[in-house]
Parts: C-alpha cells; structure tokens; sequence
C-alpha cells in the first residue's frame, strides 16, 4: 500500500495531510508511518514462517524508541552497537533475549550491563575482545552466550563507506583464522558458543553477494562441526537495499526464498539484522524553502533542512527524491536542493527539476534510515522533531531542540584571580 502519496494535489502521510505536520510541529521534521514499519518487517516475519529464526533489527539505523517500541510489539529483536543502544531498546519494551550485541568496540561496562540482562549473543569482532569479554563474564559470575563475526572477504559491490565484509574493512575476524580462533574460545570457561555471524554490507541490490558470503560461512560451519564444535544458529546480518531511485533490489520474500535454498535441511536458526529496508521508506523529512538564489551557473533553493539534520547525501553522495509537497503549476528550473550550513558540502540533491516557490514545503523522501540517528548539531542547530503517524493520528515522538538543548550540560570557567 501507498503510505506515502498524493491526494487531490496534495501529499499524505497515511490519512494525514504533511501541510498539516508542518504548521503544527513547523520544519524540518521527520515523519514516520506506522503501517509502513509495520510492512516492511512483517515481510521478513511471513517469509520466515516456517523456519525457526529471528528477525533483529538494525537499532542504528534508525533509534527512536517510538520506532523500536512499535517493532517490539511485533516481535522483533534487536541488533545493538552500544550501550546506549542497548539503553533505548530496553525503554522501548524490547525483550532482551531477543538482543545481539554487535560492534568492534565494546567496552567492559557495557559488556557487563549486557551480561546482565541475560541478552541472547554477543557478535565478537576480535580475538582480544574474545579475551577481555570472557574476563567480564568470569568477574560478573556469567557465562556469556557468543557467535563469532566472520569477514568473509565478499565484495559488496556497495559504496565503500558501507562496504563492511572485505580484509580491508575492520569488521569482523578473518574466515581463514575463524576456526583457530572458535577453538580457542571452546577452551574459555565463560563463554559458550552459540553461534557464527556474518555481515557484508549495507544498500546491497544483488543477492548474489549474500549467497556468495553465505557459501563461505557453511563451510566454515562444516569445518567446526568436525572439530566437535556444534553451533546453534547462523547470522547473515543485514544489509538487503532498498529503492531510492531507480534501484531494483530483490524482494523481501524472494531473498529470504534463496537463503533458505541454500541453508537445505540444516538445524540452524536463521537470523537476519535488517535496518534500511524497514525504515528507510517508511520515513520522509519536511523542509521548507527559505530562499531561491538563481545564478548563471546554478540555481539554489535554500531550504531550512541541512547536512547536520540529513548527512547521507554529503557523506555517501546519497541520491534522495525531493517532491513539492504541494504541486504549483510554472515554469520548471533545475535546482540545487542546499542547507543554511557554512560548508560547500551542504546539500540535499543536486539538479533536481522542480517548480517552486519561496515558503514552498519539500519532501524529502526514504529519510527514514541513517537520517535523524547520523544527525548532529553542527553550527549549532537544533535537531529535528520527529513525527509518527498512525491512520489519522499523529504522535510527536521527539521535540525539536531548542537553544537550551543545545548548551545542556555545557558551563562557562570561573574567573578566579590570584
């Protein structure tokens, strides 16, 4: 279904009118839909009904706790790369039997905050985590339930930035040292082998690079099971893209199909960490056009929106669709689509054919993923508000900052004289 579309000239958000967000909650603000999250995972869900498995999603991805909580309520568990990750999904309600704990850099504290909630793995990254989280679980009286994160050297064919399964990238433990390093936590008193984890990449288009990482760990799950080392479940990671522009990534259920292909008659829960691919579309950003700048080089429109509240298109040169929320009728231009912030590098897109005018509001559109969780207040500017929207009800589940946020917890030096 269409959660995000034109009515009578103009855009909707489910049953509500995104003009109507925008003169309550003013701009820049992310709107997200409910029945568009609720979708997007529960086509993960149907397609694995008859597998055992575990669907975690991607906290990073995107972090609202109103987000994490309506995934909850549908069952989900959830993949975390830090404590306070792991913060946000216990406040959502999330079961954290249902956790995997992730990330190169995990510190003691939040290891032993881990332990005790009893959360279902750690996904270890290195041997010297191997050593220093079963030194935490030893201290904490704990067996620490662990997987190893294997970097299968498969090429995601992804932008670099996201590309996370290569001997370059510092994800993970080499597979061809993946056995030497599983037996040596076998003799580990305080850890217990559960399982192997593999992730190759974010906005991957292809399956062909998940079957190829897939290969690789099965027999790396072969080789273990020789070696007296049974695991218990398989983690493929996430990573599955989603359309932006004119991408055709693999439908949910026919990627699920050709994994569970390949997995056979295996005794291994399957489980998946998606993020993008059910947030990404489920979330747009409001902007306002302060300004329109014509030039003989280029035409800017300068909207209130900036690479602080929406950096993917700087950092990654993202490609976002940004559509009039309420069509004009006029002479089409080709714009600059840019921020207020002091950078070059300060934009939206990029050559975009629009008819607009000054006041006009913009859609921003697949802003849900990597959108406000990479936002910052860089030339100290608030953060967003963020909006949920569900049928004709609209929840504000984050208020913007204002200018006391932005100074909370700063404090200015004490003159003292001798």
């Amino acid at each position: 279904m269409a959660h995000f579309y034109y009515n009578h000239g103009e855009m909707f958000a489910e049953n509500v009118a995104l003009e109507t967000i925008a003169e309550n909650y003013g701009t820049p603000t992310y709107v997200y839909s409910r029945s568009a999250l609720t979708e997007h995972f529960l086509a993960y869900q149907v397609a694995l009904a008859n597998r055992s498995h575990l669907i975690c999603y991607a906290v990073k991805a995107n972090s609202n706790i109103a987000v994490l909580n309506v995934l909850a309520q549908l069952g989900a568990g959830f993949d975390i790369v830090s404590g306070g990750e792991l913060e946000r999904v216990i406040a959502a309600g999330g079961d954290p039997k249902k956790i995997i704990f992730s990330g190169v850099g995990k510190k003691p504290s939040e290891m032993e905050k881990a332990l005790a909630i009893d959360i279902h793995c750690f996904n270890v990254e290195s041997e010297a985590e191997l050593d220093v989280l079963n030194a935490v679980a030893r201290a904490c009286g704990k067996i620490a339930p662990i997987s190893l994160r294997v970097n299968p050297d498969v090429d995601a064919n992804t932008h670099p930035y996201i590309s996370t399964g290569l001997r370059e990238n510092k994800f993970g433990i080499d597979i061809h040292e993946a056995l030497e390093v599983y037996l040596k936590a076998a003799q580990m008193e305080s850890l217990n082998i559960i399982g192997v984890d593999c992730h190759i990449g974010s906005q991957l288009t292809e399956t062909e690079p998940f079957i190829d990482a897939l290969s690789r760990v099965l027999t790396l799950v072969d080789r273990l099971q020789d070696h007296g080392v049974n695991l218990k479940h398989l983690d493929l990671g996430g990573g599955l893209g989603v359309c932006y522009k004119d991408e055709i990534p693999p439908r949910t259920d026919d990627y699920i199909k050709e994994i569970l292909l390949h997995l056979d008659k295996r005794d291994l829960t399957l489980i998946l960490e998606p993020g993008r691919s059910i947030t990404a579309n489920a979330g747009i950003l409001l902007t306002t056009v302060e300004y329109l700048k014509p030039g003989q080089e280029k035409n800017f429109a300068i909207v209130d929106a900036a690479m602080n509240d929406m950096i993917r298109p700087a950092l990654y040169q993202a490609w976002l669709a940004i559509d009039p929320v309420t069509p004009r009728v006029g002479i089409a231009r080709k714009w600059d689509v840019v921020g207020p912030i002091c950078e070059t590098g300060d934009f939206i897109g990029k050559d975009r054919t629009l008819t607009i005018a000054q006041g006009d509001l913009l859609c921003i559109k697949s802003a849900g993923a990597y959108g406000f969780s990479m936002s910052s207040n860089y030339n100290s500017r608030g953060k967003a508000a963020e909006i949920m929207v569900d049928g004709d009800n609209i929840h504000e589940i984050r208020q913007r900052e204002n200018f006391k946020d932005l100074m909370r917890g700063e404090s200015l030096i004490s003159d003292h004289k001798e």
